[in-house]
């Protein structure tokens, strides 16, 4: 897309105006990112552009519009009274770019298109080749940018239209202002080990034996985390056990297979380890415990038909994880 293309306004004297000043997609992409990111160095690494330009963007669009965006200090650049105001605006546009994008591919002019998807890195695993195999039988020329990351930064990419939705976990009411949060399936909490692990072959597992072993859960703060220390705590390990903190699935699973770790993590995350027989679960109390995984949107989101395909195969692949998992299947 050419960052050259000029916006226009709703009313006469705006056209005007923003005419004058050719406010430009660079503007957006660049307020936006300072705007998620709350630094003007971080904005400018997620653009991979350098700082100084993205600097000078920003001034350009505050003098366009006549206001200060952003107060810049040691904590980084936040927002002024005019930049929330903005924020919403910006975020609509870049928005609406994007369906015309997709619009595009819909009636096959040549440009693809691109719809972005947030999910968290223990949920992706099992619902995303599924799910992105039927959204590309419907949309075979269309792209998907996939983000991982914690359920707070998946939420901060919806907040400044840096991703089209989130797959990922109810937040705490302050979190979820403008978004809706949409129930998939509840997704159980398992913990595993490597199929000829020491502890697989132990009758009675005590909070002694397990405190042998490296532990590998979740980072503090995250809802899953919160499930694995229920179950530590109810077996008396939490005090006495090393713990590795990480959201890698691929670090977690490397830990199980190779260092003797006992993971805790979201059983759909294993489940094809554990039909190959490399990982075997662990019996634990209260390791049953699980919850919502949902589907997570802009209350002003663009309509898009591309977007539209990808959520429906997106729940049509959470109704089945939900069917399987209460017995239906």
């Amino acid at each position: 897309m050419d960052n050259e293309y000029s916006l226009g306004a709703a009313s006469a004297a705006e056209l005007g105006s923003l005419t004058s000043g050719r406010i430009k997609f660079r503007h957006l992409q660049c307020f936006l990112a300072v705007t998620q990111f709350g630094s003007v160095q971080r904005a400018a690494d997620s653009l991979s552009i350098t700082q100084p330009a993205v600097s000078k963007t920003i001034a350009e669009l505050e003098s366009i519009l006549g206001v200060r965006l952003f107060e810049r200090g040691r904590r980084g650049a936040e927002p002024t009274r005019e930049g929330r105001l903005f924020a919403p605006h910006a975020a609509a546009c870049v928005g609406a770019l994007r369906e015309g994008v997709d619009e595009l591919s819909r009636h096959g002019v040549e440009h693809p298109g691109t719809v972005s998807l947030s999910v968290l890195p223990t949920v992706a695993p099992a619902l995303l080749p599924p799910t992105l195999a039927a959204f590309r039988a419907q949309w075979p020329r269309v792209s998907v940018k996939v983000w991982t990351g914690s359920n707070g930064q998946l939420l901060e990419r919806l907040k400044s239209a840096d991703t089209d939705l989130v797959v990922g976990r109810l937040s705490e009411p302050e979190g979820m202002v403008g978004m809706t949060f949409e129930q998939l399936y509840r997704e159980p909490l398992t913990v595993v080990v490597r199929n000829d692990h020491p502890l697989v072959h132990e009758s009675n597992v005590t909070a002694s034996l397990l405190a042998r072993f490296p532990i590998v859960v979740p980072p503090f703060g995250t809802l899953i985390r919160q499930s694995a220390e229920s179950v530590l705590t109810a077996f008396g390990a939490q005090a006495s056990s090393s713990l590795i903190e990480t959201l890698s699935v691929s670090l977690g699973r490397a830990l199980a297979l190779h260092n003797d770790a006992v993971w805790f993590v979201p059983s759909s995350v294993v489940e094809h380890d554990i039909a190959l027989k490399l990982l075997t679960r662990l019996p634990m109390p209260f390791a049953s415990a699980d919850e919502p995984i949902g589907l997570i949107l802009r209350h002003d989101r663009a309509k898009s038909p591309a977007l539209d395909g990808l959520i429906d195969a997106i729940r049509d692949v959470g109704r089945e994880r939900e069917a399987v998992r209460i017995g239906m299947k």
